[in-house]
C-alpha cells in the first residue's frame, strides 16, 4: 500500500508552498531591477510595460494591447506597493497553491490579473494612465480562498473541505465588504501604497469576482487532479 499524504495535519502559515515564495521572490526581483537601472530605463520601462487603456483606442499599437495586460502583474509603482502586494500573496496564496498545485496556481494568478485589467481597460476607457501592480490578480487569489476557507473555524485545513457555495453567507458577506472598500478607495482614496499612487480599484474588483467564479471550476477539474492523485 501506497503512502498518502495526511492532509489533516495543520500547515503553518509561514511554511509557504514553494511557487508562492518563488513569485514573490520574482516580483521583488524585477521591481529591485527596474527602479536600480540607469536612467531612461525606469520610467522607460514603466511606460511600455503598464496597462494603458489609452492603447485600446483605434490608431493604438498591437504591442501595448496585448503585453501590458500579461506584463503589468509584474510590475510595481513602488516599494511600498510590492511590500503590500506581497504580504496579500503570502496570506491568500498558500491555500489556493495547496489546493491547485503550482502550474494550476500560476495559470489562475494570471487569468485573475488578466480579468482585473479587462475590468481596469473597460471602466478606463481610451484614458491616459498607466497601471502596475499584481493585486488585480492577488485579489483573485483572495475570492478563491474565502470560498476554500471556513472563518468560523479557521484552523480547519482547507484542503479537506468542499468550497463554500457562491451565495453562502460567508463569501456573500466578505465579497460585500471587499466591493465596498475598493468602490470607496476609489471614490475617496484612502488606500495608501505610496506616494503619487492612486489605487486601480476596478482591477481588484475584477480579478476578485474572476477568482470567486473560477474557483469551483479550477477545484472540480485541476484541483481535483493535484489533491488525489
Amino acid at each position: 500500500m501506497g503512502l498518502q499524504e495526511d492532509h489533516s495535519v495543520r500547515q503553518p502559515a509561514l511554511r509557504a508552498p514553494a511557487v508562492v515564495i518563488g513569485l514573490i521572490a520574482l516580483l521583488a526581483i524585477l521591481h529591485a531591477a527596474r527602479v536600480w537601472a540607469p536612467a531612461p530605463w525606469p520610467d522607460q520601462i514603466a511606460s511600455d510595460y503598464a496597462l494603458t487603456p489609452l492603447a485600446y483606442l483605434p490608431g493604438g499599437d498591437w504591442f501595448h494591447r496585448l503585453v501590458p495586460p500579461f506584463s503589468h502583474m509584474l510590475l510595481h509603482g513602488s516599494w511600498t506597493h510590492l511590500v503590500i502586494n506581497c504580504v496579500w500573496l503570502l496570506a491568500f496564496g498558500p491555500a489556493v497553491a495547496r489546493r491547485f498545485g503550482n502550474i494550476a496556481f500560476v495559470l489562475f494568478f494570471v487569468l485573475c490579473g488578466l480579468a482585473g485589467a479587462f475590468l481596469f481597460v473597460a471602466m478606463e476607457w481610451g484614458v491616459a494612465v498607466g497601471a502596475v501592480g499584481a493585486s488585480g490578480a492577488i485579489s483573485g487569489l483572495m475570492g478563491a480562498a474565502i470560498r476554500m476557507m471556513d472563518i468560523r473555524n479557521p484552523y480547519l485545513n482547507p484542503l479537506d473541505m468542499p468550497l463554500q457555495p457562491l451565495f453562502s453567507r460567508q463569501v456573500l458577506m466578505f465579497s460585500v465588504a471587499f466591493l465596498l472598500l475598493n468602490l470607496l478607495s476609489g471614490a475617496f482614496g484612502f488606500l495608501f501604497v505610496g506616494p503619487g499612487t492612486e489605487i486601480a480599484w476596478q482591477a481588484h474588483v475584477g480579478g476578485y469576482l474572476a477568482g470567486v467564479l473560477l474557483a469551483g471550476p479550477f477545484d472540480r477539474t485541476l484541483g481535483t487532479i493535484h489533491r488525489f492523485t
